[in-house]
This record gives structure tokens, sequence and C-alpha cells, in this order.
């Protein structure tokens, strides 16, 4: 009787471990008798078999016909080679592969003189075994590929945990949900199943109410999944699309989030049918989807940590917001050196006065360089004046003690800085300025003249204390009338057609001529404006402009609360 087979194809082919199966010699090797043979006469009548071919072959025995007890893809092999086709020889001979059963053999023929040929059997399903799990295991490194650039495409922490749960429910689950790192008492959780939304809350939960979880979020190894009960899943974890609830959950894995030295969270993976159980292989690569979501959520993790403490440093490190203080307005604009930068080496700030009859204390300052390490001076020399507002009504004495804190710090920059005590005095507003080292304030008056305050003094940090020398001006404002503090940054900014040309003090004086009478934030938008278009893309260094502007004695009223208004004094 025949066994039931299936042709596959015949080629030439090297014998099973790579060696010379063509040869004859190579097959009356006692070292390879431990593959299935039998040997068949020209006639095609079966000569001898031995017990491998009887359990291959149903039915093979000597003086048997061939063609009664083998498939028919080794039949016509062995009729074709024994009647010459193939180019078959004593040294060469053609190799036949089909189907006997559920096996795919290889069938290595070796001629006789006399015309007998003995066949080799060699069953492939080793080898087909191991071709199947490298193709296997492409495809989870394509998979693996996949999910890793998906997962590093965001920096967001919520973004991230989305992707990651996305991701697990097409290729490992029914369903996924992320568990992140507890922040006071409770867990970031967000929930993902096949055909439904994403859904992600902040959840007060027990880590220890789901066998596996607790152990997950500090890192150990995952817990098998046989182990776990999926009757004692509880109600958070189950996805809403789970008709039936946890009764429909059948198998269930817990895996860690392994992160950058600490644990950045846990996986929980649902399957609803108990028939299709994670297996040995699958947990092996929910391991490998976990450490790559881990890294992932953790490089989120650590960018929004450092953002919040970025954000936190630096608001301290910005120029304030500034507005009408005291009944006098004021506005500055600031802009880095570079774009990518938020804060650099030029900086300004306004103390208001303590009652009406108290100076504001006005400073804008330029450290030497630009970036973050000038930043930081400035954060310290905005400190320190801070500290020194008691004194502020004496401009040396404020500036000397600065300059002792620079000296005696690490640091080794210096620093130009422009002062002015203001006070509201009537309908004027009456300063007091000083310059060390720094630009002399501009004022320009009502008519349209620009004036240069005629202060000058040190710079400070650089000097003994006892060498820091200034000279002070007092200047009053009308109406109107705007004085100016600005950093060097504004006329030494290289632009114009060739973008070689420095704006210069004549082209500001000119440009602050055009805004007379305006109020202080036109002014200032105006200059960084004209300033801005001046350099154009080029390289620039940080600038910074303070307007200080006597507000007119007039003001728009609503008559009636609903009319235009009027002007009224």
């Amino acid at each position: 009787m025949k066994t039931p087979t299936e042709p596959v194809s015949s080629r030439s082919a090297g014998p099973p471990a790579g060696d010379d199966a063509a040869s004859p010699s190579y097959w009356s090797n006692p070292a390879h008798s431990s593959y299935p043979s039998v040997t068949v006469d020209g006639a095609g009548r079966v000569l001898s078999c031995d017990h491998g071919a009887v359990a291959l072959l149903e039915g093979v025995r000597t003086g048997a016909l061939l063609a009664d007890v083998a498939p028919s893809w080794l039949t016509a092999a062995h009729a074709g080679l024994c009647a010459g086709f193939e180019g078959a020889d004593a040294g060469a001979a053609a190799v036949a592969r089909g189907r006997i059963g559920e096996a795919t053999v290889d069938a290595f023929p070796s001629r006789a003189a006399d015309g007998s040929v003995s066949w080799w059997l060699v069953d492939d399903s080793e080898l087909r075994h191991v071709r199947d799990a490298l193709a296997d295991e492409r495809a989870r490194s394509r998979v693996l590929q996949e999910i890793s650039s998906e997962l590093l495409a965001s920096l967001n922490v919520n973004r991230c945990m989305e992707v990651t749960a996305r991701l697990a429910t097409r290729h490992l689950a029914d369903a996924a949900v992320i568990v992140g790192v507890r922040s006071g008492r409770v867990y970031p959780v967000t929930r993902c199943s096949t055909g439904g939304a994403v859904v992600q809350e902040r959840i007060g939960l027990d880590p220890q109410s789901m066998p596996g979880l607790a152990e997950a979020l500090a890192g150990f190894p995952p817990v098998p999944s046989r182990w776990i009960d999926p009757a004692l899943v509880p109600d958070w974890a189950v996805p809403q699309e789970f008709i039936g609830g946890r009764a429909q959950i059948g198998s269930i894995v817990v895996v860690p989030l392994p992160g950058h030295g600490v644990p950045a969270g846990a996986v929980v993976l649902l399957r609803q049918s108990r028939e299709a159980a994670f297996t040995e292989a699958e947990e092996a690569f929910a391991r490998l989807f976990a450490a790559r979501a881990g890294v992932a959520l953790s490089s989120a993790r650590i960018y929004a940590e450092q953002a919040h403490i970025t954000d936190v440093l630096m608001r301290d490190l910005l120029p304030p917001d500034l507005g009408t203080v005291r009944g006098i307005d004021y506005s500055g604009r600031y802009r880095p050196a570079s774009a990518a930068d938020r804060i650099g080496g030029d900086f300004y700030d306004v103390y208001p006065a303590e009652g009406d009859d108290a100076e504001s204390f006005v400073v804008l300052g330029d450290v030497c360089g630009k970036g973050l390490e000038a930043a930081v001076l400035t954060g310290k020399i905005r400190n320190t004046l801070e500290a020194l507002l008691p004194f502020a009504a004496d401009h040396l004495k404020v500036l000397k003690l600065l300059n002792n804190a620079l000296l005696s710090s690490h640091h080794t920059r210096f620093a130009t800085l422009a002062l002015a005590s203001v006070r509201r005095e009537g309908n004027r507003v009456r300063l007091r300025v000083s310059s060390a080292g720094h630009p002399a304030p501009l004022i320009l008056r009502a008519d349209g003249r620009v004036e240069e305050a005629d202060t000058k003094g040190t710079l400070i940090g650089v000097l003994p204390t006892d060498r820091v020398k200034i000279t002070t001006m007092s200047v009053d404002l009308a109406p109107g009338e705007t004085c100016l503090l600005y950093s060097d940054g504004i006329t030494e900014a290289r632009g114009g057609p060739l973008g070689d040309v420095m704006f210069g003090e004549q082209r500001l004086h000119h440009t602050l001529a055009e805004c007379a009478g305006l109020p202080a934030d036109a002014v200032t938008e105006r200059l960084h404006m004209v300033a801005t278009q001046w350099v154009g893309g080029g390289p620039h260094d940080d600038t910074a402009v303070l307007a200080i502007t006597a507000p007119r004695t007039h003001d728009l009223a609503a008559v009636e609360g609903h009319t235009r208004g009027r002007f009224i004094s």
C-alpha cells in the first residue's frame, strides 16, 4: 500500500552535513548509516532495506516493487536515473525531494556497478524547523525595529505611554495596560484594547491588588503567566471592551519596564481566550518589547523632569514683564544672542518704591559673554542687587558692594550697568541716573530731541573696590518724555546690505527721535523691530532696552459709560 505523498522537487544538492553526497563513497561510509536507506535494482524491485526505511516507508520489504511501497516522486526519480536521465552516472546523481507523510525528505542516490541504486532518505524537518525559527526571529526583529522607531519619536510621557499601549495591543495581546511611575499617591494608567480607544487616567491603586504588579514596578523579573490567576485581575485593569469583564480574560502577563537605572513602570498584557495562552516565546518577546518601551518612557520622563527644572530655574533668569509702577510707565525688550537660547548676559529689573514719595530702583546690565555661562552670573548679580535694595539711594555704595561680591566669587567675567532711581513729582518724573562702564542713558524730549545723560563710571568686577567711581546725573521728564536704558548689543549689531555695518549710536538716536510722544511700549517695540531688521539673519549679541516714560496728564474717559469718551484732566 502506498504512503500518501506529495512531490516537492528534484534538484542537485549537497549532503545533509555539507559533504559530497553525489559521491558513492560518501554513502558507503558507515558513519552515514544512521540515515534510512533502500537499495533498488534497475527493474524497480527492492533488493534490501534497513530498519529506518521500514519505519519510514510503509510496506517496504525485500522483493517488493518500489512503485508499491514508495511515493510516486521517488519511483519517478529512480526510473529516470536508471534510464539515464538527469545526466546521472556513477560520479554524479540527482537528488530528489518530496513529502512522505508529514515529513519532507531528500533522497540521495548512489549507483552501484551492477546498475542497482541505493537511496538514502534524509528527513529535513529539523532544518525546516530552524529555517522557520529564523524567519520568525527576523519578523520579530522587524517588529522590534518598528516599535523602537515609534516609541523614540516622542519625548512626551503621556504620548509615549499611549504609543506603548497601542503597540502592545497590536503585536502582543488583546488589551494592554501601562502603569507608570507613582506620583504622590496616584499612578498614571493607560489602557488600550483591540478596536478600542486609548484611555489615560490617574488612579490611586494598590499594586498588591494585581499578582506580579508590585514586583514589576519594583523592577523584579516577571512572574510566568501560568502562575497568574485571571480571576484576580482588579476592575481598573479590565478594559470596557471585554464583555463579561475579568471572566473573559484567559491569560495575563505582567512585565516590568526597565528604565535608566530605575524602573519606568510595568505593562500588563491580557488575552481573552484561554486557548490562546502566552507561550514562553511570546513572554520572551514581551520582555524585549518592554525593554524598548521602558527606555523610551524613561527618556521621556527624564526629559520632562529636566525641562521642568530648567523652566523653574529660568523663570528667575528671564527679564520680568513691566508695566506702570507708581504712576510711571516702564517697558522692556530682550533678545538673546541665539534663537535656541532664552537667556543670556543682558538683563533689566524694576524694583518698585515702598511709598509714593520713595524712589523706584531701575537697573539694566550687560555681563561679559553670552549664553548659559553669562546667564549664571546675571542671576547672581540680580540676586545681589535685590539684597542691596536698602542702599539703592546711594548708587556708588551699591556698585562698590556689588564689585566686592564679584571679586570674591569664582567668576572671571565682568559686568556693566546703568542705574536709575525714579520718582514721580506731580505730572513730571525725576530720575537720578548712573553708568558703570555702560552706555549712557538717552533722554527723548517731547519735541524729538535726543540727549545723552552726562554720566560715566568704571565697570564692575575687574578693579579693586576703592577704584570704583561713577558720576550721577539728575534728569526731569515732562509728560510724554522718555529715558532709555540700552545695552551695547543694539549699537554694535552688524547688518545692512552687506551685513558688516554697525547699527551705531547715530542710527539709534535717529530711530529714537522718531518715537517722540509715543508710550513706553511703543518706543521699545519700535527700537527692537528696527534693530532686528537691521541684523536680519546674521549673528548678533544679546540686546536689551528699557524705557521709562512720564505719563501724559490727560486720559481718555467715557461719558455716561457708553459714549466715545473725551479727554479729562
